[in-house]
């Protein structure tokens, strides 16, 4: 029996996750804690919004991964109506099918995402550390454009690789350590159809610094 395109993909994810990253631990952790739009080897940014000074920022505790349901394109043009009207139901950094990273808001705002950390069935995670624990209020979101129009798509390559780079760049910025990077579907009930975020959490999880 052939592999199916998905078993594939995973494989090819689950490689691409244990790759060296394009920029030292040494260098990457320096470039967390800089201030303004700084140019981030392996990523291809666009600042929206740019860093400030890292000890101002909102105090994350967690990062929860997300997914859109939308179609290729649907990250920039989710950034910009959210750069444009923070408050509106978003995240604060979107993932283009091509791997580019949209930062849209700044990164002292609480966006409104997640649904309250509503999940205590313990399907995917013990949920007894995160049922009503881990919010928006202490979690900075990243949404990934593409699975459209089916939910079960996994991401790009581009977008694991963009992941790699982008999962610890978050986590050394605001010290969040590797366990509470978060799927959608581990936290909130969402979608029976699949587990929303569930693979690239498990990838930011398992990733080699």
């Amino acid at each position: 029996m052939r592999p199916s395109p998905f078993s594939l993909r995973a494989a090819l994810a689950l490689l691409l996750i244990t790759l060296p990253l394009p920029v030292s631990a040494e260098d990457l952790a320096a470039l967390a804690r800089s201030s303004g739009t700084p140019d981030i080897p392996g990523l291809k940014m666009v600042w929206l919004a740019p860093w400030g000074d890292p000890a101002k920022a909102h105090p994350w505790t967690n990062i929860i991964v997300h997914q859109t349901e939308g179609p290729a394109g649907s990250a920039r043009s989710g950034a910009l109506a959210q750069a444009k009207n923070p408050k509106r139901r978003g995240v604060t950094l979107w993932v283009e099918t091509d791997g580019t990273v949209y930062w849209a808001v700044p990164e002292t705002m609480v966006t409104l995402h997640g649904d309250g950390a509503n999940r205590n069935d313990n399907r995917y995670i013990d949920n007894a550390s995160t049922y009503r624990k881990v919010v928006r209020d202490n979690s900075i979101g990243v949404e990934f454009a593409g699975n459209y129009p089916d939910v079960t798509t996994p991401p790009t390559e581009a977008q694991v690789t963009a992941w790699r780079v982008l999962s610890n760049l978050l986590r050394l910025r605001y010290r969040i350590p590797r366990e509470r990077i978060y799927a959608h579907n581990w936290i909130d009930y969402k979608d029976a159809r699949y587990c929303e975020g569930c693979a690239l959490a498990e990838l930011a999880r398992a990733a080699p610094d």
